[in-house]
């Protein structure tokens, strides 16, 4: 439905013949009634169609609470709230209510003597999916006083006695009640407030400050959690993991089209990029470095490489394309070989070294770029392929690139080298300068990375000769 249904008292509520479903069941008639109409369930999730996603579903169906354990940028949050899509668009509650009252059978103190007191002319709300999701980050400092509920002191002071249920201050978990709460990052949660939660995962009840009082509350629980975290930072207390009907592990991208799919889906946008032409094999470049860093014995692979790292790359990369189009007055802003140094500044504090040692980070960085460049380069040419433009440079030729070298340079030496021409036909058919210069400077570092020809480093750039 598009708008809140018109009943708006409990009596109209029951003529309408609308039954109350608890959150479990909720989530599954609608996970079934989109597995049926096939549609997307989780928009903008990208690789986990055949492993993470079944997994999902099949929690939701037994409507067991979840936890997602994975390592960082892995779209654990992302997928979780994912999961406001699978509620209804709108549910009644009783009016003013704190914790989302079922209008036929109330549990908190004010909405029970509300209804006795008014019958079927209790009024009623609606209130739409996205105010039935809650997300506490997990910090040492939660207390259960957050989370579950705490005595209201200015509740006290206008003369409600301590003993009086109405003198409660209700915490996040009450509040989502016939809801979704999520916590992230789980582990860092202190065990003493871990295990405030076990009646809430298996009794489905919260106490608070000692009271004779019991909230059937109907929450669904979910948790997004480091594995490493159970070593290091904290722990997820065993009664609790316990309790998670399903502990479902996400992953990187597995494939570097799914990686590239994501990095176009998640890097910043402006109005002026139809002056934005991107090479395939750019894009692949920086999709690689992440693949590589993921398998480098000198990063912490436990801590895991996010991609977010691919992203801010990719965006460093082509706002340094657009930064020299600006600088130049060109028509395009195309990405080169040339930009790929400027990556440090977006790819350092990304990724975690086994060891610490001054300015190594910019030496893996470097390295990891190379090892990129020469597995797309060789998913494009071989070596042998290029004798006449390797034979060239044997002949006294000599190459000049830089990231402030202007374009229309780099057109001069294509014409000037045998072979150069057709090298760069392989790789586009577009004729611009731009695109011109970043096929050429793709095709010289490719060389240099298969050891057939040299570079050298200059105050400007970059001089490749034999």
């Amino acid at each position: 439905m598009s708008s809140a249904p018109q009943a708006q008292t409990i009596g109209q509520l029951r003529e309408s013949g609308y039954q109350v479903l608890p959150i479990r069941e909720e989530l599954r008639n609608n996970l079934i009634a989109k597995i049926r109409a096939e549609e997307i369930l989780f928009p903008g999730i990208i690789g986990f169609e055949e492993t993470v996603i079944p997994q999902l579903e099949n929690a939701i169906l037994a409507g067991q609470d979840l936890i997602l354990l994975g390592e960082r940028g892995q779209a654990k949050s992302r997928l979780i709230r994912g999961l406001v899509g699978l509620l209804d668009e709108y549910v009644p509650i009783v009016a003013q209510c704190e914790i989302n009252d079922n209008p036929y059978s109330p549990v908190c103190r004010a909405c029970r003597d509300k209804v006795a007191d008014q019958g079927d002319e209790t009024p009623i709300e609606w209130i739409a999916r996205d105010r039935r999701y809650s997300e506490k980050l997990a910090t040492p400092d939660i207390s259960i006083a957050d989370l579950i509920g705490e005595i209201d002191p200015i509740k006290v002071a206008e003369g409600r006695h301590l003993s009086d249920e109405l003198t409660i201050h209700y915490g996040l978990v009450p509040r989502t009640n016939r809801g979704i709460f999520s916590i992230n990052e789980l582990p860092d949660l202190a065990e003493r407030i871990q295990v405030g939660l076990f009646n809430l995962m298996e009794e489905r009840d919260v106490q608070i400050k000692g009271y004779r009082l019991s909230l059937p509350l109907d929450v669904y629980v979910v948790a997004t959690a480091n594995p490493e975290d159970y070593t290091n930072r904290g722990r997820i207390v065993t009664p609790l993991k316990d309790r998670y009907g399903a502990q479902i592990h996400t992953h990187y991208p597995k494939t570097l089209e799914q990686e590239i799919l994501i990095m176009e889906q998640e890097r910043s946008r402006f109005p002026e990029e139809e002056n934005l032409v991107v090479p395939d094999y750019m894009t692949k470049v920086i999709a690689e470095i992440t693949a590589q860093a993921r398998q480098s014995n000198e990063i912490n692979q436990r801590s895991g490489v996010s991609v977010r790292v691919s992203i801010s790359n990719y965006e460093t990369l082509l706002s340094n394309a657009v930064r020299r189009s600006i600088r130049q007055g060109d028509q395009i802003a195309c990405p080169r070989i040339s930009d790929l140094p400027y990556i440090s500044a977006s790819m350092g504090g990304k990724i975690e070294l086994e060891t610490f040692e001054e300015g190594r980070e910019g030496r893996v960085t470097e390295e990891l770029t190379k090892r990129a460049v020469l597995r797309v380069f060789g998913d494009y040419f071989d070596v042998a392929e290029l004798e006449d433009t390797v034979t060239a440079f044997d002949l006294g030729s000599v190459a000049e690139t830089g990231s402030e070298k202007q374009a229309a340079g780099y057109e001069e030496f294509l014409n000037s080298v045998d072979g150069m021409k057709q090298a760069v036909g392989r790789l586009t058919e577009d004729r611009r300068p731009e695109v011109i210069a970043s096929a050429v400077e793709f095709i010289l570092e490719g060389l240099h990375l298969s050891r057939r020809l040299n570079c050298e480093r200059t105050p400007t750039g970059y001089r490749y000769k034999r």
